[in-house]
Formats: C-alpha cells, sequence, structure tokens
C-alpha cells in the first residue's frame, strides 16, 4: 500500500488529500502506513501513529472515494504480481478498516 501513495496522490478524486503537504509530511504519512501495516501483520514493527478513526476524522471520506482507493490497491497488487491468496487476505484486512474510515 505504501508504493500505492504516488497513484493516490495524483488521482483526480483522491489526489486533494494530499494537495497541501508538504514533502516531510507526507515522507512521514508513508512511514506509518508502512509501520501500520507491518505491525497489522504482527510483524516486529511498533506503531506509533493515531488509529484510523482520529487520523481520518473530518476528511470526508466517501463512499466513492473508498472505491476509488480498492482500485488502487487492487492495481497496486497486481503490478507486484501479489500471489491471489495474499492479495484476499489484504483486502480482507484493508475492509475492516472501513468503518473507521470512511464518513
Amino acid at each position: 500500500m505504501a508504493n500505492d501513495l504516488p497513484r493516490l496522490q495524483t488521482d483526480p478524486q483522491l489526489g486533494r488529500f494530499w494537495a497541501h503537504r508538504g514533502e516531510d509530511g507526507v515522507k512521514r504519512e508513508k512511514q506509518l502506513l508502512i509501520d501500520f501495516l507491518c505491525a497489522s501483520a504482527g510483524g516486529p514493527v511498533y506503531y506509533r501513529g493515531r488509529d484510523m478513526v482520529l487520523t481520518h476524522r473530518g476528511m470526508r471520506i466517501s463512499e466513492k472515494d473508498w472505491n476509488v482507493f480498492l482500485g488502487h490497491a487492487a492495481a497496486t497488487l497486481a503490478k507486484f504480481q501479489v500471489p491471489e491468496a495474499e492479495q484476499r487476505d489484504v483486502v480482507a484486512f484493508v475492509q475492516s478498516l472501513k468503518k473507521q474510515i470512511v464518513e
């Protein structure tokens, strides 16, 4: 998903979420995303960021935004030739976060 960030930033619908972010903030966000994913997968990384509800509160992420994001996530998984079973696991994990992210 962290490799998905440039796709999301340049998307005509989703790019607004990064429109006024500095380069350092985007780098920090990318690292937090990596840490979150690794920690959630049981890895030895500790996630020091905020929870998903607080992180996304007020961003007005819609159902349509969510679906566009899922399309990019699927394209990224396919680009890196992630096996089908692992793709399903990733999508299931991401979908489990939807209620915490979509307003």
